[in-house]
């Protein structure tokens, strides 16, 4: 019996596409996001793609708590923005 094993290494990040970039500034602003109630009461986020159609995310009890879902996913789409520009330097010694 014969294996095949094969291994991938990275000399670099791996390059990231204009249109994975434009999606993610899609997603990092808040006028692509809704709130709505759903018939059991609970409130459901959902976001607007480039096509305008809307996509359910996550569901949560109050609107509140739906609220900071959608804060907390543009907080991680803009995270994602920040470190396309490279490695941020945090702390440097002397």
């Amino acid at each position: 019996m014969t294996f095949f094993y094969t291994t991938k290494t990275w000399n670099s990040q791996p390059q990231i596409s204009e249109t994975q970039i434009e999606y993610w500034k899609h997603l990092s602003a808040k006028t692509n996001w809704r709130i709505v109630q759903l018939s059991n009461g609970y409130y459901q986020t959902e976001y607007k793609d480039q096509e305008d159609s809307w996509h359910d995310v996550t569901r949560r009890e109050t609107i509140e708590s739906a609220e900071a879902a959608i804060d907390g996913s543009i907080e991680h789409y803009t995270k994602r923005l920040d470190f396309i520009k490279g490695p941020k330097v945090v702390k440097t010694f002397e």
